[in-house]
């Protein structure tokens, strides 16, 4: 009976075994390349610690290995590492490192000052939409009561207009708007991000049209409480969280994290 060869698990060993072999492979090259060098401050032997890097065994001294030992073959000038290539500050030629196997260098420098400016890009956008939805809000208007009685023959021509609609509509309750319970039904439905005034649902499905009407009057309160801003986008109102009143506090997105941008240029574990 001939037995079954199982080709996924001889794939996996297989594998496992090259992985191995390179980890012991590069462990040579860098034995090898850094053989008859030493630590220019102690003359200790040195070990590479990740790409790009090594470290003295005796004092600890860390530093690039290609720009310490390496020269241009052009001009003899030193090495600088430019993002993520090294290049002779003297002649401007490029330089293939003797120093790294497989992996990539990159300058974290720059990469820090990358992020920085666009921690900062993004600050200033914050701020300028502050700035917008700030000269947006309208001032407060103060209403004086109004006399009927200031204009002679208003309160007569105003009888003879409404005369017998009495009878034709029903009269509504004064009560039957509630200021406070549209404006909790508006809080629930407005996002960090602008919303339509129509994407907020209706809360009464009797008069669609009077629906919308008492949810403009509550966006209107909740503006000038400083609850959410308001914008206008041709023949929509936009609603949104005031900025003080989001969790987040940010703007379009979350600025990226730069603690993750030197990757293992911190580690001293030996190749």
């Amino acid at each position: 009976m001939v037995a079954m060869i199982n080709i996924v698990e001889i794939a996996f060993e297989v594998s496992a075994a090259i992985e191995k072999f390179i980890i012991k492979a590069k462990r040579f090259y860098y034995l090898v390349m850094l053989f008859g060098y030493s630590c220019p401050k102690c003359k200790g032997s040195l070990v590479m610690v990740t790409e790009g890097r090594c470290q003295c065994q005796r004092c600890g001294n860390e530093f690039d290995p290609t720009v310490e030992f390496q020269r241009c073959s052009v001009c003899g000038g030193t090495p600088i590492l430019r993002v993520r290539r090294y290049q002779c500050k003297d002649c401007g030629n490029n330089i293939t490192s003797r120093f790294l196997f497989d992996g990539l260098v990159f300058d974290s420098e720059y990469f820090r000052q990358k992020v920085a400016e666009s921690r900062r890009r993004k600050k200033e956008q914050k701020d300028r939409v502050k700035q917008m939805l700030a000269e947006c809000r309208s001032e407060t208007l103060s209403l004086t009561e109004i006399d009927l009685n200031a204009s002679p023959g208003l309160l007569e021509a105003l009888d003879g207009l409404t005369g017998g609609l009495a009878e034709t509509f029903e009269i509504e309750s004064r009560d039957e708007f509630n200021l406070k319970r549209y404006e909790e039904h508006v809080k629930a439905y407005i996002q960090d991000f602008p919303v339509t005034l129509d994407e907020i649902p209706p809360l009464s499905k009797k008069n669609a049209r009077k629906d919308r009407i008492w949810r403009f009057i509550a966006i209107i309160f909740l503006a000038h409480y400083g609850i959410i801003d308001l914008m206008q986008d041709g023949q929509d109102i936009l609603v949104m969280k005031h900025e003080t009143n989001r969790e987040g506090q940010g703007v379009f997105g979350e600025i990226e994290d730069a603690d993750g941008v030197e990757g293992s240029l911190g580690g001293v574990e030996a190749w």
